[in-house]
């Protein structure tokens, strides 16, 4: 194939994927059908710079990991996925490589959610997606890249999250996540991203190495449990965040929710509002 097949592709599917159908927000004054650029960059957290040189073949050389994520958020057929790592010169993942992808009955059961802050991790927790309510409750997840997108880089080296923790329980929550990479090395032992990932983060981080060869690491985490998150426009709101995990796609669904009729929900209400509300223009 010429090496800008795999831009002219996506531009077509990016014409057939309607707003509505990623829950992006349709103005008035809406004249494409389908996504725009910067809306199918959003999704799949590449800038829309890259995207536009991806599809004008000016960017010839996309990783494994932005096709994973175009085909994601494109909403591609398994055949189209394959086809999209085809044409850009890579091989779909096989069951030695740590799956990231959503399967179309995972995407309806996130599709019936889309009013609920949501967050899926890989066996690695690298950030798959997040839905528009998530960004709204913790922070927008678009922009990060590489191993931004890895919570545990962001809870040992990066900026944290908007969660409140004690320093005991973000030791505990640190633990628990280095003890479920362990287990996902275990699983993947030929994925090459993963060893680079455990490689990357041994050699930044003292407390992962430390973690990493304990003796005896600490249970998994318990698939449910309240946090408390500290939002900047609504102060904190106490939520229940219940873990679903996708066995056979070896995929994490974080669910944020609170009790209805409390004051916890009243603010949960409002922060989405506040971060997924955009200015319409009004009608001449």
């Amino acid at each position: 194939m010429e090496s800008w097949e795999f831009g002219r592709m996506v531009r077509r599917w990016r014409d057939r994927v309607t707003p509505e159908t990623v829950g992006v927000p349709v103005g008035r004054r809406r004249r494409a059908s389908g996504l725009r650029r910067e809306e199918l960059a959003g999704l799949a957290g590449i800038s829309a710079d890259y995207l536009t040189r991806l599809e004008q073949g000016r960017a010839t050389a996309p990783s494994a990991q932005v096709v994973e994520a175009l085909a994601q958020a494109l909403r591609l057929s398994d055949t189209e996925r394959a086809l999209l790592y085809r044409l850009a010169g890579h091989s779909a993942p096989g069951p030695d490589v740590v799956p990231s992808r959503v399967t179309p009955s995972v995407q309806r059961l996130l599709d019936r959610l889309s009013h609920t802050p949501v967050v899926v991790y890989d066996a690695t927790w690298t950030l798959v997606l997040a839905n528009a309510p998530y960004d709204a409750l913790m922070g927008e997840t678009s922009t990060w890249h590489g191993i931004e997108r890895n919570a545990i880089w962001r809870n040992l080296l990066g900026p944290g999250t908007r969660t409140v923790q004690t320093a005991a329980e973000q030791a505990e929550h640190e633990a628990r996540l280095v003890a479920d990479l362990r287990l996902t090395a275990f699983r993947y032992p030929a994925d090459r991203a993963l060893r680079q990932l455990i490689a990357q983060l041994t050699d930044q981080s003292r407390r992962f190495a430390e973690l990493w060869d304990a003796d005896a690491p600490p249970s998994l985490p318990d698939p449910g449990k309240r946090k408390v998150v500290d939002h900047p426009a609504v102060g904190r709101i106490t939520l229940d965040c219940d873990a679903l995990i996708v066995a056979l796609d070896d995929l994490r669904i974080l669910v944020y929710t609170a009790e209805p009729g409390t004051e916890d929900a009243e603010r949960l209400a409002l922060a989405i509002v506040l971060g997924t509300q955009t200015l319409v223009e009004p009608a001449p």
